[in-house]
């Protein structure tokens, strides 16, 4: 009875001492269970005549860039879908009260639900598992930078808004098998920018939203679309790119008070245009290229460049009328009448320059000597006095030739200051007219651009 005794305190010391084996834990067990006969291939429907419907939801986080000479635009989401697996359903008292777990993705069936617009899956980060519940909700939420085709209207840049959709349909299925629906009201999604990163160039204005269906083939096709309008900040261009032209501009308008009959106008003028060429050239990355329009401020910078041309041009003009020879100006039919009419009013001139005038042009047709009546007056008087004293006769010839190069001289001179007067004049129009035109442009672009700043 001893020996009995002691064989059993001695089996129970060993069953002590050996380990239990242990248990599966519930989470296993419930993953082995679902995915036990599990057909990752087939539409998870006990009723094949049934749809699936697949909630999709989407948070914009940012907008990294847009193109448009591509035309296309690559943002960052936060893009969720949920739908119902009817073969991922467990009571969760039996498994320690799971009711919701992680699964591979890989395992289990996912609706082919892809975007229209995708050009290019960009750097998206993988996600290898969705949330599966107790009812059979399946939950698919993923970041994803995406690269959209998008149709870019550039030509208000940098005060342009642009207007790019996201299109969510199912790759083969029909809306007989697989419905799409929008997780949250249109309202909530249109108004949510929580996530947005609001401190860059685009602005978020809203995502409206909308489901519809597209018939081909005699089937009908679901589709929900994001339509994401955003908008340019433009003070960075407005700073960087317009106030330094404007700038150029007024400097050019200013060189205008320059004297006309000075070669520093021009010189200025050119170093104008030279700057303007090099702050264009460091400046064109900052353009947007477009291969469909031309944006406004292209335009702009090149009817900018127009203008400083102009009005270069304006300035060699001026000058070279104002070194025009009297014979010149004088074989000039238009230079002469606006001479006799705005020139020469106010100045009259006197009667001896009047003769010299004369003098000298008939000494440039021939080589004899025409001489008013108070010239041939002193001759008379010189052949007199040379009748009776021939000696003083070559002083009244040098008076007498002295005389008329000081006439000369002094024609000369009212010519030039009437020549002067009339270009003067003529500059003042010139730059009225620029003005005018400068005006005009300059308003209808600050026009242009308010409207679209403020609409």
């Amino acid at each position: 009875m001893s020996l009995i005794w002691l064989m059993l305190l001695f089996s129970a010391h060993l069953s002590e001492c050996v380990p239990e084996k242990p248990k599966r834990s519930a989470l296993n067990q419930l993953t082995r269970t679902l995915l036990r006969q599990y057909d990752c291939g087939v539409r998870p429907v006990h009723n094949w005549t049934s749809a699936t419907t697949v909630s999709i939801d989407l948070i914009l986080q940012s907008v990294l860039g847009v193109d448009g000479k591509t035309q296309s635009m690559t943002i960052s989401i936060w893009y969720r879908q949920i739908w119902t697996d009817e073969f991922l359903v467990w009571d969760p008292e039996e498994f320690d009260g799971i009711t919701e777990i992680s699964l591979s993705s890989d395992a289990i069936w996912i609706p082919d639900v892809i975007v229209s617009e995708l050009v290019d899956g960009g750097k998206s980060p993988p996600i290898p598992y969705v949330y599966v519940n107790s009812s059979g909700s399946v939950k698919n939420y993923r970041p994803m930078q995406v690269v959209l085709a998008c149709s870019l209207e550039m030509y208000a840049f940098p005060f342009d808004k642009q207007n790019c959709s996201l299109t969510f349909r199912s790759w083969l299925h029909s809306v007989n098998e697989i419905d799409l629906s929008l997780w949250r009201s249109a309202e909530a999604i249109a108004n949510d920018k929580r996530e947005f990163m609001n401190d860059g160039e685009w602005e978020l204005l809203s995502i409206p939203s909308r489901y519809w269906q597209i018939h081909h083939d005699n089937t009908d096709y679901a589709h929900i679309q994001f339509n994401v309008l955003i908008r340019r900040r433009p003070l960075l261009y407005v700073v960087g790119l317009l106030i330094p032209s404007i700038f150029l501009m007024l400097v050019d308008v200013i060189s205008f008070y320059l004297p006309p009959d000075s070669g520093v106008r021009i010189a200025f003028k050119i170093s104008i245009l030279l700057g303007y060429t090099v702050f264009r050239v460091n400046l064109t990355d900052e353009l947007p290229s477009s291969a469909v329009t031309t944006p406004l401020i292209g335009v702009f910078f090149v009817v900018c460049m127009a203008m400083l041309m102009l009005s270069l041009t304006k300035s060699i003009l001026v000058v070279k009328l104002l070194h025009h020879s009297e014979k010149e100006v004088r074989e000039m039919s238009v230079s002469a009448c606006l001479l006799d009419k705005y020139g020469s009013s106010g100045h009259d001139f006197n009667d001896s320059a009047v003769t010299s005038v004369k003098t000298l042009e008939h000494i440039n047709e021939s080589d004899d000597y025409e001489l008013d009546s108070s010239l041939e007056g002193d001759l008379l008087s010189l052949t007199e006095i040379q009748e009776v004293s021939p000696g003083p006769e070559w002083l009244l010839q040098e008076l007498i030739s002295l005389r008329l190069a000081l006439s000369q001289e002094d024609s000369e001179s009212a010519a030039q200051g009437d020549w002067l007067a009339l270009c003067s004049k003529l500059d003042c129009l010139l730059f009225r007219l620029y003005l005018l035109v400068l005006a005009l442009y300059a308003g209808t672009l600050l026009l242009l651009w308010a409207t679209w700043s403020f609409a």
